[in-house]
């Protein structure tokens, strides 16, 4: 008999950001995330030390999803920003390094955290209002009537992660197929519930990043197809091309022995019966006029070889990832089972042909109406391909989000520091009302007011990584890069070129200031809402969905953090 032990009580933990092991964790945690952060960031490698793959990355989703995390109040943090990645793709980074902030500025106040937690919705009410206001100073309207601002937005994205070890050539090489990637998944004929397509993205590694390509429609890999022979396949009556979609096994065994037992007559071989069922598949396909079926598994040979004398092209080892964009771009319903078609499964492609990249070989599906496309990403190593194609996905996802919304707010720090500005300049002329509505005094809510500016612009500074001074405006509130071993020089604007987003320049006196000095309080005079086609080269931009859902995220998973009393574990 087994020796049983006896159970052992919860571990209850009071007061967790009390605790030393709590803040040295959060202080590790945020130290990995602000020197991952921006276009400077340092890269991470990441592996679990008993082998399997290496991952380096300074992306939140991928540094995220490979960090072992046990501490509670961390696990908390990260799957709450892992939520946001989920859904907006960008911008996780600055949720995770500003929850960070929050939780150190807020806990350090002598303010109760309810106070705290009442006074910190007031100002992030504040900030939500300024961004979707006219008048909100870092943020700009998208045209979808010209590519410029659109084209800032996806170089952003593609130059704001290093271990891409793409250049300028090839940043512009990709922002032009991303573009064109995402036009083709808009919907020609616009309805009331008209939906965006997909990019499917093909791997080809070991190549240049300027030989990706983009074609129209699905590319689907067929080493056996034979080069320079042209494609005799069976057509109806409009010219279009009948498929069929099959998700079951074609191959002959679906029999599995784990499913239970199987009762044969004598005489009776089930591998003939299965191949027998196949073929009488293969007749109703070419009675309907079927010229092209792809199987996601596999086909077994005497059908492919039966289709194909025919004159049916069939494709197997299609795998799951296609089966999705493949239904919705002919029309046809995966097929689930050999023993009953139905006439309504079939959808249509307009036309096939063969393409060939590197070393592979790809079947070519063309639509009548282009919803989805295919990019052929290319990239030198294995380790840059899978950053790089996380950042095309981000990109094509922050395309997808403006659309919805088409706005944009200004990166490389601007937002941040511009926000900062607004709320010092609305906390210090709030009535009295307001202070007696939220139950604190003005002093209590100036002081959770500081604390909130001080983490939005330690997020500003976490773009610094070379020793870099940061400084601030006192017209616009935009942030401004001071490159470090600069000389002592009596004024700012002969270190400084531009703002941190691009928008603004050296030729006009803004009265800078150190980032997180404590002299002055910034006034809001406005920044140009349409920057000149000039400025729109050297844009900076951040999706707005993306950074206002962080902005939130962060603040409400902060006071999530800041309002625990107690930790229960489970010992046993």
């Amino acid at each position: 008999m087994s020796r049983l032990e006896a159970k052992k009580p919860p571990l209850f933990i009071s007061e967790p950001l009390t605790r030393d092991a709590v803040s040295q964790s959060l202080s590790v945690l945020s130290g990995i995330l602000k020197s991952s952060y921006g276009p400077a960031g340092r890269l991470k490698q990441l592996h679990n030390g008993v082998g399997g793959c290496v991952c380096t990355t300074s992306q939140s989703s991928a540094l995220l999803g490979h960090l072992s995390i046990s501490q509670p109040v961390l696990r908390v943090l990260t799957a709450s920003v892992r939520n946001h990645v989920s859904r907006f793709s960008d911008c996780g980074l600055f949720a995770a390094i500003l929850c960070c902030g929050f939780i150190e500025n807020f806990r350090s106040l002598n303010v109760a955290p309810f106070t705290v937690i009442k006074i910190s919705r007031h100002l992030l009410s504040l900030c939500m209002e300024h961004l979707k206001s006219e008048a909100c100073g870092c943020r700009v309207s998208v045209d979808f009537s010209s590519v410029e601002t659109l084209a800032c937005l996806v170089r952003s994205i593609l130059t704001s992660k290093p271990a891409c070890m793409l250049n300028k050539t090839e940043v512009d090489h990709l922002t032009s197929l991303v573009l064109k990637a995402f036009i083709f998944t808009v919907p020609c004929h616009v309805e009331a519930n008209a939906v965006l397509g997909k990019c499917v993205i093909i791997p080809v590694k070991g190549r240049r990043v300027v030989d990706s390509t983009v074609f129209p429609g699905l590319l689907l890999e067929t080493p056996e197809i034979q080069l320079g022979k042209p494609l005799a396949v069976k057509r109806t009556g409009s010219k279009m091309i009948k498929i069929a979609l099959f998700s079951v096994s074609m191959s002959g065994d679906g029999f599995n022995p784990e499913e239970g037992t199987v009762a044969v007559h004598h005489g009776i071989s089930l591998e003939v019966s299965e191949l027998n069922q196949l073929l009488n598949v293969g007749k109703q396909l070419v009675k309907d006029e079927v010229g092209l079926v792809v199987c996601q598994k596999v086909m077994h040979p005497s059908l492919k070889q039966y289709l194909q004398e025919h004159g049916v092209l069939a494709v197997d080892r299609a795998g799951l990832s296609v089966m999705e964009p493949l239904g919705r771009m002919t029309g046809s319903q995966p097929i689930a089972s050999i023993h009953s078609l139905s006439p309504g499964c079939y959808g249509t492609v307009k036309d096939l042909c063969v393409e060939s990249f590197a070393s592979k070989r790809f079947l070519h599906l063309i639509p009548e109406d282009t919803v989805i496309c295919s990019l052929i990403l290319c990239n030198r190593s294995e380790t840059a391909w899978d950053e790089l194609k996380r950042v095309c996905e981000t990109a094509e996802h922050v395309l997808q989000l403006t659309v919805k919304e088409p706005l944009a707010l200004l990166g490389g720090g601007c937002t941040e520091t511009h926000l900062v500005s607004y709320i010092r300049y609305k906390s210090s002329s709030l009535p009295a009302s307001t202070f007696k509505d939220l139950d604190c005094s003005q002093t209590q809510y100036q002081l959770v007011a500081e604390g909130f500016c001080r983490s939005l612009e330690s997020v500003a500074r976490s773009l610094s990584h070379n020793g870099e001074e940061i400084l601030t405006d006192m017209i616009y509130g935009h942030s401004w890069f001071v490159p470090s071993g600069s000389p002592c020089v009596s004024k700012w604007s002969d270190l400084v070129s531009r703002c941190g987003c691009g928008v603004n320049d050296n030729t006009e006196d803004l009265s800078w200031r150190f980032l997180q000095s404590q002299s002055g309080s910034p006034v809001i005079q406005g920044c140009p809402k349409e920057p000149s086609a000039k400025v729109a080269d050297l844009l900076t931009l951040d999706c707005f969905a993306a950074k206002c859902s962080g902005l939130q995220v962060a603040l409400e998973t902060a006071n999530l953090i800041l309002d625990l009393s107690y930790i229960i574990e489970d010992q046993n």
